[in-house]
């Protein structure tokens, strides 16, 4: 099957729940938050999805003009998009993936910066991610609201856990490395460690 982005499987949801025009598309992802799960433009976005309708995925239904505004064409899935999304859904939920964080990176060399210095910028993102959080907290009460059933929304729980799961080891490891239970000063390694061999030698 041909490998599509995570735009495009954004594209082919979103057509799924309904026929669609891209920038009607555009503006229902933004409205959802879904461009802090994807990274997408308008020219993206109707790139995409001229090349899901080259591979069979989406057609094209019509074209209209409201008023003044520029014609807009409306798609709609494919019996070969359904299944393709399907099927890549299936795998991304599955089989986890490489991912290469910028975070991460930045954890793994953080003993560059001195004590204090880590101390702050983990109090900054800890700081960062509350609000993030609470956003979160704003857009699952908005949802229960509506009553709208849990498994359209089980994205916004996945996220507000991971931002909870963060907060709570930001604020750990910063007060950790505050009582000076991170020892920061020193080589990583005693000076007389040798390295060892895994390799036996009976001459020896």
């Amino acid at each position: 099957m041909t490998s599509l982005t995570p735009l495009a499987y954004a594209a082919l949801g979103l057509l799924a729940e309904a026929p669609m025009h891209p920038y009607e598309m555009f503006q229902l992802m933004l409205r959802r938050r879904e461009d802090e799960n994807v990274k997408v433009r308008p020219g993206t976005l109707y790139h995409q999805i001229g090349r899901l309708v080259d591979l069979g995925y989406a057609e094209q239904l019509g074209t209209a003009r409201e008023g003044n505004r520029p014609e807009r064409t409306t798609y709609a899935i494919t019996d070969a998009g359904r299944d393709a999304l399907l099927t890549g859904l299936r795998r991304m939920v599955a089989e986890p993936a490489d991912e290469y964080p910028e975070f991460h990176l930045a954890v793994s060399h953080v003993d560059n910066l001195s004590d204090q210095d880590a101390i702050a910028a983990l109090r900054a993102r800890t700081e960062a991610i509350r609000a993030r959080l609470e956003q979160y907290d704003e857009a699952a009460t908005g949802l229960q609201a509506k009553g709208l059933a849990p498994r359209y929304w089980l994205d916004v729980s996945y996220v507000r856990a991971m931002l909870a799961a963060q907060l709570e080891w930001l604020t750990a490891t910063a007060d950790r490395i505050e009582r000076g239970d991170v020892p920061w000063d020193g080589p990583a390694l005693p000076t007389d460690t040798e390295p060892t061999s895994t390799s036996k030698d009976p001459t020896r």
